[in-house]
Order: C-alpha cells, then structure tokens, then sequence
C-alpha cells in the first residue's frame, strides 16, 4: 500500500486534473439519468396488480387514470373543455355524461347511482385516461396541459397528479438538500477541525466524488427520486469518516517525519487505506443489504449508496491526498487549536460506573422495543406531501363533493353474458364502501338501449376480449376498510370470472403493504448476518459480533422507538431502510473503539485501562464524525416538505446522535464486563496480568 500511496503523492497534479476531466461525462450522465417519481413502479413485475395494468395499456390503450372535476360550467363549456382536453398529447380518452352518451338521452332515465357519481350541484366528473404509464413524463406533460386549460375550473386528481406534483417539488427543493448539508457540514467541520480551509477541500473532494457517482447513475437508466434526494445527502455525511481519518493519519506522520510531508502522506495513504477499506466494508454490507428487497426501490437505494461508498474510499485515498499537498501552504495559514478537549476524564468517569451503564442497557432495552415493535407507519403516497399541492387538493375535493377516497378497476372478461356481468356487478356494489361501479352494463342500465351508446364508448370499456369496470370507492388508499373492500371483490369477481383482475393505486397498495412487511424482516436479518460476519472476521472473535451489534441494534430500536411514544407516522420505506442505514453507517464507531481497546490490550495494559485509553481516545472521533452525519441530514430533514425524505433524514440525524451516546456510554461498559467472555472467544486479545492472576488462584482452589 505504501508504493500507491508514493504513487499517488508523485502524480498528484495529474490525478487532480483527471478528476476535474472527469467531472465532464459525469455532470452529462446525471443529466441524462431519467428520474423516476412514482414509487408504485417498484412493485414486482409478477404480481397480478402489475400484470393487469400491462394488459391495460397494451389491450387498451390506457396506462395512466384521472378523475377530473369541473366546477360551475354549463353543458356547453364542458363539452369544449372535454374537446380540448382529447386534443392534449398521450390523452387516450375522455368520458363525461356529455359524450358518453347520445345528445337525446336525458341525464334524468340514468340510475340514480350513477347520475350521484358523475353530477352534484355545479361539480362535474370526467374520467381521463392516457395511453402511457402513470409516471411516464408524456403522463405529467399531459397533466400539467390539462390543468392550465382551464385552471380555476378544473381539478385533476389521481396517482398522475401527485406523482406530477412530487416531480416539481422535489425538483425545486433538491439542489436546496445539497446547499443546506454542505453549509451545516461546513460549519460542523470548521468548528471540530484545526484548520479553517480543510473542511472546504473535504466537501470539494466529496462533491466530486458524489458526481461521480450520480453520473454513474446513467448505467442504471432511471433512478427513484428518492435515491436521488437522499443520494448526494447520505454519501457526504457517510463517507466524511474516510476524510477525517486521512486527514488525522497525515498529522501523525508529519510529526514522525517532520519536513518530508510527500512521505508523510504516502504513509497516510497506506494507513488509509487499510482502516477505510476495512471499516467501508460495513457500510457498504448495509447497503447492499437493501438490494435484497422484493420491493425494488431498496435495489435502486442500495446500488446507488454503495457505489457511492466505494467513490468515498477512492476519493479519500487519491483526490483528498493530492489535493492537501497541493493546498498545503494555505491550509497551514489558516490553521487554529482544536476546540474538543481531552476526554480523560469523561472516560474514567465512564468506566468507573461501569456495571451503571450495562445496566442502563437492559433499562433502555425494554421501551425501545416496544416502541420500535408499535411504531406506525403509512403507506398513502400522497400523506407524503404538502395540502397546498393542487393534487392533494383535487384529491380532498373529490372526496368531499363525491364521497370518492379511492377509484380503482376491474379487468373482467368481455364474453360474460349481460345477466352474468349485471349480478357481478350488483353484488360488488353492495359490498361495505362502494359508491359506484361503472361499466358498460351498468351504464346502460335497463333503460338505455345500447345502440343509444356511442361505439366510440364502447371501444373504451371492451377491448382485447376484456371489459373495463370502475370502481368508485369511499375508502381511502392504504386503509384497512379499502383492503378489505378489495378482498371481499376479489372473492366476488373470482366467483363470476377467474382471470378477472382489480388493478389500480389501492390493489397495488395492498400488494406494496405484504411485499414490504416481508421485506422489512428480510432486509433486517441480512444487514445483520453481513455485518456481524464482517466484524467476526476482522476481530477473529465470537463474542464482539454480539456485543457490538446488540449496542447498534439498541440505538436503531430506540430511534425507531421514539415515533410510538412521539404519536408520529413514518412513511413505510423509512421503516424498512433507516434500520440497515443506521447500522451499515455508524457500526464503525463501535468497531474504531474496539480497535483502539485491542491495541492496548496487546501492549499489556490492564482491562480498565484499556476500554479507559480506547474511550478517550475515541471520542473526539466519533463526535466529529456522527455530528458531520447529523450535519448533513438534520437540515434536509427540517426543510423538505416532502415526508419521505423528511422522515429519513430525520431519522438518520437523529439516529447518529443516538448511536454516538450509546457507543460512547455502553460500549465501553459492555467491553468491561464481558472482557474475560471477549478474550477467551477472540484471537489477539491478552488477558491482563489481573486476571491472570486471579485465574491461577481460581485454578490453585
């Protein structure tokens, strides 16, 4: 390692202009990245929801859905509207009472259900369907045309207005996440640091890294928004560590080898690259972890995060090194005294009360369980968002005036005779929360002929050997009463027609709740497994994989814990990942005391004496480290107003804290009390001569 740390050192000016070349292809590929805003998509290809909706746009023609209200115009100026809205690119269809059936048919022989569904007071309904997906961009192109047609008057509601809606909020607030990280991590740094200038070649060279990154995006084809807000905001605050320990390595050489700074950083550089690549594993472990999810957002996190990881590594040990040397005589202007004291006496404080805090262990255990086990969280895509958004908006609305919380459809076979179809329909009609079913028998109704129906409609409701049925439902998404409602239609269609199919937002929100609940089970056990594998290697111990991962896993069940007792709803994929983050990021202030408490063991120092060195020399690390953790999410989490990314932001902030104290305070009392069971169950572990002795004296009696 040493000859590439020379390596690196010798050509540093051109490693920094190949970086700064590279940034070309890099800033081009996260433009041309596509960026996916609809987390539905993510569903597995082979459940029947997303089957249906498949035969829905190659059948029909129809990919993305909307109800569209419109408020105090004549028959006249809907018509018109409904004309100029058929008019908009990638709108397949337009269906109101107006077109849907002949000029001569009066609104008054209509089932009353059905004239209740679509006409109360000045409000009317039209039902918009787009020949492309629900998130593709030709779908929130089209949405934002029809809304600027008659924008006072016309109200769009549905998954493609709020996936509209969510694309140009977040495009407006992302630049503001990176602005509001780098600014608090800066401060953090300046502050923590001995030097003024360095925290601004830290985050340039992690700036760097993170483009790269975020080009090497463009591989993948289309990223979640997701990922990309949280991207950018996790690698700087994850990969900070590798910058630090870089930076303090070379301090340390310098002082071995005064005046030869060249060679004081290749020593860097090798010492570096030891430690980083060993604690990154971990992290690295973590991430990868949410790759296993069924649920696929967690494969596009979890590619993007530990690329973005390994970037750190790279950086740490080539960009960050070449450019210290290069600013050298600037950072040594600007340096300035540490403001972190010693933490001896913090440290002996800690292990004198040793037994206190392992009992504080078990204290604490018991709560944050229960909460971490009862936490709620929500799975309606559009709690996520502000009220003012004018889909939430459309979506209240259509609540209010229609009794409407929730539309979804049924793919039912087009050959049923009308009696079969007419009894199917009657009996879903009746089920608990069904407002209307809309279809081409129960349109028609039995006084409505159906050469009185235009073909133009029919060709809408039956295509490919199947018809379509709406279903207008008064529950909400991602509630009990939906999903109940939707087992008991499954039941009916089933009964009728065995490949009928129920699609839409609600189904396939019914589908994300069991696919998620497994994967959240699945995620956690393997993020554990990998990483208590990793430290059982590195340590050749039995015993540290336990203690070190039971204190981590206590600071996840007390940050998870904390929204039971807050009475707070997290969004579902803060649930699944927060746990895996939060252990992948900061198991390595665990692993750097431990390190730290195994030199002095081998040095011959007593137990106490050991965790004592170990604690005090630790803490100004990973103080340093979990508040430039916290630093570059605890901004983004109170700023967005969009909950997912604010709930995970939070969280992680939050959870660094609470993983710092935890290791700081509990760590090292669990080293203490279970230092005979470490030694004896771990390679490179010395007993203390007090032990020794004791043990003679045990093995004497």
């Amino acid at each position: 390692m040493l000859k590439f740390g020379e390596k690196v050192v010798n050509h540093r000016r051109v490693i920094l202009v190949v970086c700064l070349l590279l940034l070309i292809p890099s800033v081009l590929g996260m433009i041309k990245t596509r960026i996916n805003y609809d987390v539905l998509t993510y569903l597995p290809d082979d459940i029947e929801t997303i089957k249906g909706q498949d035969i829905l746009l190659k059948d029909f023609g129809k990919g993305a859905f909307s109800m569209v209200m419109t408020e105090g115009l004549s028959s006249k100026e809907k018509v018109v509207l409904e004309d100029r809205m058929k008019q908009v690119d990638h709108v397949a269809s337009v269906i109101s009472y107006e077109t849907a059936l002949d000029a001569s048919v009066p609104m008054e022989i209509l089932p009353d259900k059905y004239k209740a569904s679509i006409q109360k007071g000045d409000t009317s309904l039209m039902a918009v369907f787009f020949d492309t997906s629900t998130s593709a961009d030709e779908t929130m192109d089209a949405i934002r045309e029809i809304r600027h047609l008659s924008a006072k008057q016309c109200f769009v509601s549905g998954m493609s207005a709020v996936v509209t809606d969510t694309k140009d909020l977040a495009e407006h607030e992302e630049p503001i996440y990176v602005m509001i990280a780098v600014a608090l991590a800066a401060v953090v740094l300046g502050v923590c640091m001995d030097s003024y200038i360095i925290p601004i070649i830290f985050l340039l060279g992690i700036g760097m890294e993170i483009l790269y990154n975020l080009g090497s995006n463009y591989f993948m084809g289309e990223i979640s928004y997701v990922t990309k807000a949280l991207s950018a905001v996790l690698q700087l605050g994850v990969t900070m560590d590798y910058s630090i320990f870089l930076w303090h390595s070379y301090q340390e050489e310098c002082e071995k080898l005064p005046g030869d700074k060249p060679a004081a950083m290749s020593q860097a550089i090798a010492h570096t690259i030891t430690s980083v690549s060993g604690s990154s594993i971990t992290t690295i472990a973590g991430f990868i972890a949410l790759c296993f999810m069924t649920y696929k957002l967690g494969l596009d996190l979890g590619i993007v995060m530990a690329k973005g990881v390994i970037f750190g590594v790279i950086g740490s040990v080539t960009i960050l090194p070449s450019m210290i040397l290069v600013f050298d005589k600037l950072i040594q202007k600007t340096m300035h005294r540490e403001i972190i004291p010693e933490m001896n006496r913090p440290a002996a404080f800690i292990i004198r009360h040793a037994r206190l805090f392992g009992l504080l262990f078990l204290i604490l255990l018991v709560p944050a369980l229960i909460g971490y086990t009862r936490t709620d969280v929500y799975y309606n895509l559009d709690a996520s968002l502000p009220k003012n958004l004018d889909s939430i908006a459309a979506n209240e609305k259509l609540e209010k005036e229609f009794d409407m919380g929730s539309t979804y459809m049924i793919l039912a076979d087009a050959n049923l005779s009308a009696k079969t179809a007419d009894r199917m329909t009657k009996e879903i009609e009746k089920v608990d929360g069904i407002n209307t079913v809309l279809g081409f028998n129960s349109v028609m109704g039995p006084a409505i002929p159906k050469d009185m129906i235009p073909d133009s409609v029919l060709d809408e409701l039956q295509e490919g050997g199947r018809q379509l049925m709406i279903i207008n439902s008064k529950y909400k998404v991602a509630t009990g009463a939906v999903y109940k409602q939707i087992r008991q239609i499954n039941q009916i269609t089933e009964k009728y027609d065995p490949k009928a199919m129920v699609i839409g937002e609600a189904p396939c929100t019914k589908d994300l709740i069991s696919i998620t609940n497994h994967d959240f089970k699945v995620v956690s056990l393997i993020s554990i497994i990998a990483i208590f594998l990793i430290i059982a290697i590195n340590f050749k111990s039995a015993s540290l994989p336990v203690i070190l991962v039971a204190v981590i896993e206590l600071a996840i069940f007390i940050n998870m814990g904390i929204p039971f007792y807050t009475g707070t709803r997290l969004p579902f994929i803060a649930s699944i990942c927060i746990g895996t983050i939060q252990l992948g990021a900061t198991v390595d202030y665990a692993i750097l005391m431990t390190t730290r408490f195994r030199r002095e063991l081998q040095l011959g120092r007593e137990k106490k004496e050991a965790v004592r060195i170990a604690l005090s020399t630790s803490i100004p690390s990973i103080i340093v480290s979990a508040l430039c953790f916290f630093a570059a999410t605890f901004g983004v989490g109170i700023y967005s107003d969009i909950d997912i990314i604010s709930s995970l932001c939070g969280l992680m902030a939050r959870g660094a804290l609470i993983s710092m104290m935890v290791v700081i305070f509990i760590l090292p009392a669990m080293l203490v009390l279970f230092h005979r069971i470490i030694c004896s169950t771990s390679m490179g572990f010395k007993h203390s001569k007090e032990e020794a002795e004791n043990e003679k004296k045990l093995e004497a009696n």
